[in-house]
């Protein structure tokens, strides 16, 4: 599934692809907005760690779980 992150003040956002569900992303989200936590860390799909302030977050968009096709399909 694919994450994208928008930072205040930032021009560019984090895009990153992760094997997490997106109901597990979205409960790690608001679980740490709830409790006033400083970051939210979060882990892509091949093990990089981002670590994201959660005074500068804009929004999170939550992609798809859906597989990508590849080829031709009649």
């Amino acid at each position: 599934m694919e994450i994208r992150i928008g930072i205040i003040n930032t021009g560019r956002e984090l895009s990153f692809d992760t094997s997490s569900t997106a109901d597990e992303v979205r409960a790690q989200v608001v679980s740490a907005l709830e409790e006033n936590a400083s970051h939210i860390s979060l882990t892509d799909a091949k093990g990089s760690s981002y670590i994201v302030p959660t005074a500068n977050l804009a929004y999170i968009e939550l992609g798809t779980e859906e597989t990508r096709r590849v080829g031709f399909f009649a």
